[in-house]
């Protein structure tokens, strides 16, 4: 998995005339897209940047998140490989351009994007993403979704009806997860990473409770034959989520007990309090120093 610095730089950058010195290091040519089939008409792509699911069947076609730009060509092809039918609707889980890159693309293909209006409304207005000091420029009018939720909306299609849920403000303050019931099938977003550390935007309205009740509101939705896709890692199964939150957890039971004693981000990040989950969870997204610094802020 690429770092959760070059996903974000990378995707922030697609839609606009910039290129980042990340962007420009980054070979899309050399990016895969692998299919990983989860039912009779559920799937899970992989490439660069957050994965992708996919709906395929009489009704046509849809996908939970589209990755970066540059990559649409192939991820399209990856879904030809699994129907001929049209890309019908892009549900983004969040506003972030690692899963929202591809928005213009499959607008312009026939897509119609869908997402809670905290994404629309960021996505429009660009911001920053303060952990990372970074600039996140206003999307092309194109990349925006065109139909928007509060808190759940439903499609039915292919014999199956999902359920897009917006959850309390975990990741960001616009994720949701999808359901599909009948499949026994979860997409989490980024509300839940397998095998890393978290990233909490805390300058789009995340916060570290929101991805333990994040966790709370996927497990109670889940059983042991759950196949769970969660934002970034290979997929997973209930007790992967369990373990995940369970970290979580102890990061702000420790983070709670340093605030409590009085000490600053500072002083509380010098101790390295984190060391022992390092080994664990520290390889993926965020490296345990730099989580360090962000979860302290998003209690």
């Amino acid at each position: 998995m690429r770092s959760i610095l070059m996903n974000i730089a990378l995707g922030v950058t697609l839609g606009t005339a910039m290129l980042t010195p990340a962007l420009a290091q980054q070979d899309f040519s050399k990016v895969e897209i692998t299919t990983t089939k989860l039912s009779d008409t559920l799937y899970m792509l992989m490439g660069a940047g957050g994965n992708i699911g996919v709906s395929a069947g009489a009704d046509g076609v849809y996908l939970i998140d589209d990755q970066y730009a540059p990559l649409s060509e192939k991820i399209m092809a990856a879904v030809k490989a699994i129907s001929d039918k049209p890309v019908k609707y892009v549900v983004n889980t969040h506003w972030h351009g690692d899963h929202t890159g591809g928005n213009e693309n499959f607008g312009k293909a026939g897509a119609t994007i869908i997402a809670h209006e905290a994404v629309r409304a960021r996505m429009a207005k660009g911001g920053e993403l303060a952990a990372f000091k970074m600039a996140v420029p206003p999307a092309a009018a194109g990349a925006l979704p065109v139909i928007t939720f509060d808190d759940m909306i439903a499609l039915h299609q292919n014999g199956e009806t999902a359920r897009v849920i917006h959850v309390d403000p975990a990741h960001t303050d616009g994720d949701a997860i999808i359901h599909w019931p009948s499949a026994n099938v979860i997409h989490t977003g980024d509300t839940f990473v397998n095998g890393v550390f978290p990233f909490v935007d805390t300058s789009s309205g995340g916060k570290l409770d929101g991805i333990i009740k994040s966790a709370d509101t996927v497990l109670a939705l889940a059983d042991d034959k759950t196949k769970i896709i969660p934002g970034h890692g290979p997929l997973a199964t209930r007790a992967d989520l369990v373990r995940f939150r369970a970290m979580v957890v102890t990061v702000r039971e420790r983070v709670t007990a340093a605030k409590a004693a009085g000490k600053t981000a500072e002083e509380w990040a010098a101790s390295k309090p984190l060391a022992d989950l390092d080994a664990d969870w520290g390889k993926g997204f965020l490296p345990v120093d730099k989580f360090t610094q962000i979860v302290f802020d998003a209690i």
